[in-house]
């Protein structure tokens, strides 16, 4: 069992109050039966963990197989719910802070607002929604939820109706009971269009409303108009890393979709707009600039010749119709009466605004232009532009070699590309990069895979020229592992125009390459191959004419590769390590985190990640994944959404600008704890998963990885090749499946053994008590020790065939387990897990009755399914309790 804290479980008065109403659903829609044998098996688990004596029946053995999948149903259900209710409880993170406070913080530190807004003035922060494949809930469900959510709002609120009249409690029960009866699982693989489309609604249900609201706030709060720095990015349609899914067409599918929602948006807001503004030349003086976007408008109607805002908005509201037509290649929902010249760009769109906005603000004190719908809409152009995300381009540099020695010898160059080392391959690119002449031509008979990554270039290109240059700005490489692997890429973006020598000898390219350092040896490489990057005087003349290069850092392989500690001080050790390599060329760095939902992957709390960032590597810069199950808890409402990203701009302002809490002796005595802790956890890390022989049949035989890959959960392929390699494996299902079996191993293995193995004790307390990175370190560390359990760890391992062999690895995990667990705690100083962190210790105490059932069910249903039983419902079964223990962990993947 997990030694926990044994205060008492206070439960959530909406858990109880939606549990209740979950009940009398299952009650009434599966019958008294099912009822019953539900709250049996619930009472018996919740005894069983409060340390019940004689707690022994479970109640599973009575399921059958349909009553299992119904029971399934109704335990994940609960945890859907019990999800709902925690998250109302705070909109903001533990230990988050809204940017007045963090503004108010820095005041008492002494940074004064003028250096907050010169900060701000120069920032750019960007969650990017990916495809990553660890949402197991289709949206129908998560719509459920959310209906569920705005309702127990208006019941906050003191209201006992809704808008239409229904009692809210008879709306709850009813969206309760249309969740029951539907289908959780997906019958069909998702396709990359799904998964577009999927990324397309959140973007039009949340963050269109939530971005702009955000900022009207900010505005109120600090006093002041800051620049629109927090933007919204995607990978979805065009991150190809693995995924031959993804090509130009879905690229062009990605952008359409999302110019036809925010044009679309736009036109509403106009349309609102026009009637809204309905102030007579009768009444008040109308500013010349309003006068002429009227007389241009075309609008004659007699009834509006004394309204010239009116109509000078009918003649805006046709241009942005015609410049709908013109960039989605249809008639609007609402065509415009009125002919129009499409506009060129968002500014010329926002230009015509703003007159309007100025107006209105030179009468009456400026009354009528201080926010309000013209406010918002100026701001979502700002923000969102044409092109709603700005999309970004990812493949795996294997490719690119690949296709540039096709492209070189088609053009005859001698020798081989693939036979220079990499002296000779930078040489003859940086050659190649210093002209504008392309490689081939269009009759040029190229393979599959050359074509149909030139094919991607090429509408981009276009994409550029439909919908604007903030629709793609960034070209992420997988495993960069050389100079050469960003210079490759360049001479492909060449070849469609997107890079290019000017009269004046100078490289312009309007898509910047960004190298993505993945592996411990990749992140140890990467201050190295930037540096090379910035001698090349093309390279560095981009990159200052851009003001700013990313880098991106891969969280999941790294951790994959080296470890949960080392992954982490990599990471931190190889930003730090690239500050002077950026400040030496004159270049701002900026920084791509790429995090994933687990602590194996980089997830945790973002503020406290953000924070923990080494000082002078964020610099009001930052760019963070948003993935799989991440979007829906982070961004399902609007509400979260607001509290969500202003989480992260205030904890990017914090690390900025607030001063580094640790003195410079400390930091060097700490830093060298960190690399000896660091070199141990590795070699602890190492030794299980890549050196001992049995490994990868154990892992693969203990946790559902193969039934996980059965689930419709993504588009991508889990493994990037057929081998059964963890090497070759993704970091999703590798976390994913760890997750399930309830051991986590990706969050803690090896750290454990560094802690015990570290011979100043104090040293380590002294750590923990005032180094944010160590802090941040150690609560991640502490969440997954406590969402694991060895018990029924311990069942998993008996689905093991070679018995010697799950006995000696998995004793080996339990002893990890037991040793990081003592470790921490006394590195911490606490009597139990999570007894610093009350309310995150309830939550998890409160689900695990739920969880254990599922994982025993689950285990009883592999091990039938994995015996030759060919009964669907097994499969379905299955199924359900991956996606019932992933919905209650909650960051599982």
């Amino acid at each position: 069992m997990n030694r926990t804290a044994p205060q008492p479980i206070q439960q959530n008065p909406d858990i109880r109050f939606l549990g209740k109403m979950l009940g009398d659903v299952i009650r009434a829609y599966g019958g008294e039966k099912l009822f019953r044998q539900t709250e049996y098996i619930r009472a018996a688990s919740v005894d069983r963990h409060r340390g019940v004596e004689g707690a022994v029946d479970t109640g599973l053995e009575a399921l059958s197989l349909d009553d299992t999948i119904a029971f399934v149903r109704g335990f994940m259900l609960f945890s859907l719910l019990a999800n709902l209710a925690e998250d109302r409880q705070s909109n903001l993170q533990e230990g988050g802070a809204t940017l007045a406070e963090a503004v108010e913080r820095l005041q008492g530190e002494g940074i004064s607002p003028t250096q907050v807004g010169e900060l701000l003035g120069q920032s750019l922060i960007v969650p990017v929604l990916t495809a990553h494949p660890t949402e197991v809930r289709r949206k129908s469900m998560i719509d459920h939820k959310n209906r569920i959510a705005a309702l127990m709002r208006l019941r906050d609120a003191g209201h006992d109706v809704t808008e239409s009249g229904d009692r809210i409690e008879n709306a709850i029960y009813r969206q309760i009971a249309l969740l029951w009866q539907t289908r959780p699982l997906r019958r069909e693989k998702l396709v990359v269009a799904d998964e577009i489309e999927n990324a397309r609604a959140y973007m039009e249900d949340v963050f269109l409303v939530a971005l702009p609201k955000l900022y009207a706030r900010w505005e109120r709060d600090l006093g002041m108009r800051p620049p629109s720095f927090l933007r919204l990015g995607s990978w979805i349609g065009g991150d190809r890393d693995g995924n031959p899914f993804v090509n130009a067409q879905t690229l062009d599918t990605a952008l359409s979709r999302g110019a036809a929602t925010v044009l679309g948006h736009y036109l509403e807001c106009v349309h609102h707009l026009g009637a809204e503004i309905s102030i007579s030349s009768e009444l008040a003086h109308v500013p010349q600039a309003v006068i002429d976007l009227a007389e241009i408008s075309g609008d004659l109607a007699s009834s509006r010749a004394d309204e010239p805002y009116r109509r000078a908005l009918s003649g805006v509201y046709a241009r942005l119709a015609a410049t709908y037509t013109q960039i989605v290649g249809e008639a609007p929902p609402r065509p415009s009466r009125l002919e129009g010249e499409p506009y060129s760009s968002p500014d010329s769109f926002r230009r015509d605004l703003v007159a309007i906005a100025s107006a209105l603000a030179s009468e009456g004190k400026g009354a009528l232009s201080s926010g309000g719908a013209l406010g918002r809409l100026i701001r979502s152009i700002e923000t969102f532009g044409f092109h709603l995300a700005t999309l970004d381009l990812r493949q795996n540099s294997d490719v690119h070699e690949r296709v540039v020695a096709e492209l070189l010898r088609e053009a005859g160059v001698e020798p081989a590309y693939l036979e220079l080392d990499e002296a000779a391959r930078i040489a003859l690119l940086t050659k190649e990069l210093a002209h504008n002449r392309p490689l081939c031509g269009a009759a040029t008979a190229l393979g599959a895979e050359a074509n149909s990554e030139l094919a991607i270039l090429h509408a981009a290109a276009h994409a550029h020229e439909t919908f604007g240059r903030g629709a793609i700005t960034t070209y992420i490489i997988s495993k960069t592992t050389s100079l050469s692997d960003l210079l490759e890429v360049y001479v492909l973006l060449k070849e469609a125009g997107l890079y290019r020598i000017d009269p004046d000898g100078k490289a312009e390219a309007p898509i910047m390459v960004v190298p993505l350092f993945e592996t411990i040896g990749d992140l140890e490489a990467a201050p190295a191959i930037m540096t090379a990057f910035f001698e090349l005087p093309a390279m560095k003349s981009l990159a200052k004419a851009r003001g700013h290069q990313e880098v991106m850092i891969g969280y999941s392989d790294s951790n994959k590769d080296g470890g949960y500690l080392t992954s982490t001080w990599g990471l931190n050790q190889a930003s730090l390590a690239l500050a002077p390599v950026f400040a030496a060329a004159g270049v701002t760095m900026q920084l791509f985190h790429g995090r994933g939902g687990a602590v194996g992957r980089g997830g945790g709390s973002a503020f406290g990640a953000i924070q923990a960032q080494p000082r002078g590597t964020v610099n009001g810069r930052i760019r963070i994944t948003e993935q799989g199950e991440v979007i829906a808890a982070k961004y399902g409402t609007v509400d979260n959404a607001v509290a969500n990203l202003e989480t992260i701009a205030s904890a990017t302002l914090l690390a900025s600008l607030e001063p580094d809490p640790v003195a410079n002796a400390d930091a060097a005595r700490f830093s060298a704890a960190m690399d000896q802790l660091s070199v141990s956890a590795f070699a602890a890390y190492r030794g299980l998963v890549y050196e001992t022989d049995g490994f990868t049949t154990f892992f693969r035989q203990m946790t559902p990885i193969s039934e996980i890959a059965t689930l419709k959960i993504g588009s991508r392929p889990s493994s990037r090749t057929k081998s059964d390699r963890i090497e070759d494996l993704r970091a999703i299902p590798w976390v994913f499946s760890w997750a399930q079996a309830r051991v986590m191993l990706p969050g803690w293995y090896g750290a454990g053994q560094a802690l015990a193995d570290f011979e100043d004790k104090g040293l380590l307390k002294a750590m923990a008590q005032c180094w944010p990175f160590f802090q941040t370190i150690l609560a991640n560390m502490e969440m997954v020790l406590a969402k694991s359990d060895m018990e029924i760890a311990s069942h998993y391992a008996t689905l093991v065939q070679d018995k010697a062999l799950s006995e000696r690895l998995f004793g080996d995990i339990r002893a990890g387990w037991n040793t990081a667990h003592d470790s921490l705690l006394d590195a911490t100083a606490q009597s139990a897990l999570l007894e610093a962190s009350p309310s995150l210790n309830n939550s998890i105490r409160l689900r695990m009755p739920y969880i254990e059932p599922l994982n025993h069910l689950q285990i009883e249903l592999m091990k039938r399914h994995r015996a030759g039983e060919d009964d669907p419902r097994i499969a379905e079964g299955i199924q359900l309790t991956i996606n019932a223990v992933a919905t209650a962990l909650r960051n599982s993947g």
